[in-house]
């Protein structure tokens, strides 16, 4: 008798953070305690805020050459400052204490509100006085968002509702940091489907502003992509967009190695010096082939896309392509 030896799973399937708990989704707040691990199928993911992982260095050039090309990825209203260097000094600690032999934030002497970052996985060493805006390469907020895979936003809670003034953005699943900024929470979440007859959002944004200093929740978002092309922002559709239509004629291999399974693990965290609520975009994305390597995830996807109520299918931008990716999942 033989047996099959199956290849080792890429880091990329055995990290995945695959969002679904059972056959069928439907929008709910799903909000959970953040460092919280989550053992999968194939690994697991969510010990800490932040993840460093195989494709750092690429994400990060990618988000220079869209922030060159496109400046408004990057806007905070004058009111936010505060906010955006605590969230710097937040999230340069916790990387530092993610990878101790790599990164580092220290004193510059006996300087009170200097500082030196080090960050050997980039090659870097930036100083920076606290507050100055000028001491760092697109102030403190550009400059966490060239750190960290994350897409950033930060709410203002002032008239009894969140504000979303400012962010980095460059990563985007089919919106715009440019026409979001300035919105009220309720507003930007106007066009999703069923969330405001449920009362989904408005239970969200009474739990965010009820917030206290240092409380740290996660939520997980899905949708579906084709290839793997981390800004599909609404700036960008004519570029992406054509590709929905394309790919839903194509052979199954070719539909199986092109379409992905994006998830977003979102990050809520109520700083504690400002008061702003911070909230972090991760994106990750898996192939229909990478995912089939994990039969559990393979079945309950194909489950998941099958059974997707239309709007929602709508909404998400799968019409063309659901059908087809589901039969591949549960048939092939």
């Amino acid at each position: 008798m033989t047996s099959t030896v199956l290849s080792p799973l890429s880091p990329r399937i055995t990290g995945f953070p695959f969002p679904f708990r059972t056959d069928t989704y439907r929008y709910s707040t799903n909000v959970e305690a953040a460092r919280s691990p989550v053992a999968t199928e194939a690994g697991g993911w969510g010990s800490g805020i932040l993840d460093v992982d195989d494709e750092y260095a690429a994400e990060l050039a990618a988000r220079e050459r869209i922030l060159a090309a496109d400046p408004s990825r990057l806007t905070v209203l004058p009111h936010m400052r505060p906010a955006c260097w605590d969230a710097l000094r937040t999230l340069l600690r916790e990387l530092a204490d993610l990878h101790p032999d790599a990164m580092e934030l220290r004193r510059d002497g006996n300087h009170g509100d200097r500082f030196v970052w080090r960050n050997d996985l980039l090659g870097i060493e930036q100083r920076f006085r606290d507050g100055d805006d000028d001491s760092l390469p697109r102030g403190p907020l550009g400059f966490l968002g060239s750190q960290i895979q994350d897409d950033i936003v930060l709410l203002d809670q002032r008239d009894g509702s969140l504000w979303a003034d400012a962010g980095l953005v460059t990563f985007a699943a089919d919106w715009s940091l440019r026409f979001d900024v300035g919105m009220r929470f309720l507003e930007v979440h106007g066009p999703v489907p069923r969330v405001h007859e449920e009362g989904i959002i408005s239970r969200a944004e009474r739990f965010l502003m009820r917030l206290e200093p240092g409380q740290e929740y996660r939520r997980t978002n899905w949708t579906m992509s084709v290839d793997r092309r981390l800004d599909q922002s609404t700036e960008t559709y004519p570029e992406w967009g054509r590709d929905r239509r394309l790919v839903a004629g194509a052979p199954a291999d070719e539909l199986a190695n092109r379409l992905q399974l994006r998830v977003e693990v979102q990050h809520l965290i109520r700083l504690g010096a400002s008061g702003a609520v911070l909230f972090l975009i991760r994106t990750y994305m898996l192939s229909l082939a990478e995912l089939a390597q994990v039969p559990a995830w393979r079945a309950r996807f194909g489950r998941v896309l099958a059974e997707l109520p239309e709007d929602m299918a709508e909404y998400k931008g799968l019409t063309r392509f659901r059908r087809a990716a589901a039969d591949w999942l549960l048939t092939s």
